[in-house]
């Protein structure tokens, strides 16, 4: 793996580096559908919940490095919704959480929240068998083509992986795991827009001294370990009648 992304990342790097700024920092804003995948016979949860919850995440990337993190405003640390003098508390999807990567490592590192508890998470980096088309659109003020694949990962529910990467920006770089591409992801739709995330600006700076840093803290697990420890817990809140998903 390691060997694969460091002779990619010559390849592409090069071309890239003539264009402009190695370092910068790129804002997303992740859309979910909340209402997607709610059953017929719970059509009255609908009333209890917005239809979409939003959050917002900041890439910050060097030449090799990249740190994605979630952006926390206040207001958003828990959605509440009322209906009837009902009160119903909504997680939040996307968790207090960095991913941190580097071009030369075989393995990417997260620090993750999870029950009230932090967690460092090394597991290895995977290349998606993404395909190309010929579409093109413009994102944030860069021209980006498309690529996808389906995620085989779990049988039971594939997930369509539809991105849109410019290689005006350096390649290997992207939101949460799409960054094995030779460009720079800048939006990734999951199931026709089940889960959204997109880029709304991009700022092209030197970083400040210690902005992007690999994560340290939490208690340190696999990857393997923590989704097995995620799956756990979600089948005991569902059988207590509670319905929620944690991504890593």
């Amino acid at each position: 793996m390691k060997t694969v992304l460091s002779l990619l990342l010559l390849v592409f790097v090069s071309g890239y580096t003539a264009v402009g700024q190695p370092e910068g920092m790129l804002t997303y804003e992740m859309k979910i559908n909340l209402h997607r995948n709610i059953p017929k016979e719970r059509e009255d949860m609908k009333a209890m919940m917005p239809e979409f919850n939003t959050a917002r995440f900041q890439l910050l990337f060097n030449n090799s490095e990249s740190l994605y993190k979630t952006l926390v405003d206040e207001e958003d640390d828990v959605a509440n919704a009322e209906t009837g003098g009902r009160r119903m508390v909504i997680m939040r999807a996307a968790m207090n959480s960095e991913i941190y990567f580097h071009t030369d490592e075989p393995t990417v590192v997260s620090k993750q929240e999870f029950m009230g508890k932090e967690y460092l998470i090394t597991d290895t980096v995977k290349v998606s068998p993404w395909k190309f088309g010929t579409e093109t659109k413009t994102i944030a003020g860069y021209t980006c083509r498309m690529a996808y694949y389906t995620d085989q990962s779990r049988p039971d529910r594939p997930q369509e992986i539809t991105a849109w990467f410019t290689d005006q920006l350096r390649p290997f770089l992207g939101p949460e795991r799409f960054n094995t591409l030779p460009g720079a992801v800048l939006a990734v739709d999951i199931n026709n827009g089940e889960r959204v995330i997109v880029a709304k600006s991009a700022e092209l700076r030197a970083l400040r001294k210690n902005e992007l840093k690999k994560p340290v803290s939490g208690t340190p697990v696999t990857g393997k370990e923590f989704r097995e420890m995620v799956e756990k817990r979600m089948k005991e809140m569902r059988s207590q009648g509670g319905n929620f998903t944690i991504r890593n």
